[in-house]
């Protein structure tokens, strides 16, 4: 991928426009008289008439599809919020860029390619990864922001710049994955921050941590939202980016950057669990125009990622009990979304029975 010029988020945000719907008609119509009762293909159907207001073509394709890996670490694990150490972020960059994690080879399989981003570890940058660090790692969240204001829009734009560069190379649909252990707690944090659940209700198990740490992670994170100032009416004296800034993590800041560019350039956004649930929904509060670009591919173990989703008023295509992250839920999204394309320009229409 080639660096491109500075694109700022003032600039991504004007070009944030509404699929168009003369087209998304025209396929309804389309699919509506295609061999089957209306509507009998279910979210198939929707899929592709979304596609084609995205693409604002009737004749949607997928040619070229990626998903990008944002990769950051969180002070916040300082608390003992998970199963596992900091450093296993560094390693997973370099099973990352070796081939060899689950993204690797579900990506494979779906013909997409993995983009590997680190925006904010603390590791070094591993051959094979695009360095994209704003700062390694980010403060402890319970005892302050986790990050400035600049720093997340910082990490904002390098998410917007490889949208961007996805783009112009013409890719048409990215899937959002991330890595950096310790970050469902930040995307519980600002779910429940937006969403207006109570921490209780959404804190899960993450990595795998026991009830008695979970109990710990949940005090965790309504410490951090006190400590911070984000509370109920927080909407009157704060903007989504600082709540992002505050409680949040620099790979979810690289996704609603990703997400918000992805938007503007026409691009379906595949949302993969609840790390990439938390960015969505960023991305939403600051741009609500994002919203008919996000396709929901799985629901998440994680509670938290119900809630998005739900607030979203997304429908998550699978249920598969994941709750790995990487975008290895979202990437099996894109066989399905090969499936609608292949029912709009395959099956008969009842015109082609004489019907």
């Amino acid at each position: 991928m080639k660096q491109t010029t500075k694109i700022t988020l003032a600039d991504i945000l004007s070009r944030i426009v509404q699929p168009d719907e003369k087209m998304m008609g025209a396929v309804q119509k389309k699919v509506d008289n295609l061999t089957k009762p209306p509507g009998s293909l279910g979210v198939l159907e929707e899929m592709v008439i979304r596609l084609a207001g995205i693409q604002r073509t009737e004749a949607p394709t997928l040619r070229k599809k990626a998903v990008v890996v944002m990769c950051g670490d969180h002070g916040v694990v300082e608390e003992g919020v998970s199963a596992f150490p900091p450093e296993v972020t560094g390693l997973m960059m370099d099973n990352f860029a070796r081939g060899g994690a689950a993204i690797n080879v579900f990506s494979r399989r779906m013909g997409a390619e993995v983009i590997v981003v680190d925006v904010g570890s603390k590791a070094k940058t591993s051959p094979g990864v695009r360095a994209e660090k704003v700062r390694a790692g980010t403060n402890n969240m319970a005892q302050g922001a986790a990050m400035s204001r600049e720093e997340a829009v910082a990490a904002i734009e390098v998410g917007i710049r490889i949208a961007v560069e996805l783009a112009r190379e013409g890719y048409q649909a990215v899937a959002l994955g991330d890595m950096g252990i310790g970050n469902t707690t930040p995307s519980t944090a600002l779910t429940a921050a937006v969403t207006g659940r109570s921490v209780t209700e959404l804190t899960g198990k993450g990595t795998g941590i026991d009830e008695e740490k979970r109990k710990v992670k949940e005090a965790i994170i309504e410490r951090a939202l006190h400590i911070n100032g984000i509370e109920k009416n927080w909407r009157a004296k704060l903007e989504p980016i600082d709540v992002l800034a505050r409680v949040g993590g620099l790979e979810i800041a690289g996704l609603v950057g990703l997400t918000l560019g992805a938007a503007a350039n026409r691009m379906a956004v595949l949302v993969d669990g609840v790390i990439a649930g938390a960015a969505a929904l960023i991305a939403y509060e600051i741009c609500p125009a994002v919203l008919p670009y996000l396709f929901a591919s799985h629901l998440s173990e994680e509670p938290a990622h119900r809630a998005a989703l739900e607030y979203l008023e997304l429908t998550p295509a699978l249920y598969l009990r994941m709750r790995l992250g990487e975008g290895s839920g979202a990437v099996l999204l894109f066989p399905l979304l090969e499936a609608s394309l292949a029912m709009l320009n395959e099956m008969a229409t009842f015109a082609d029975l004489g019907l």
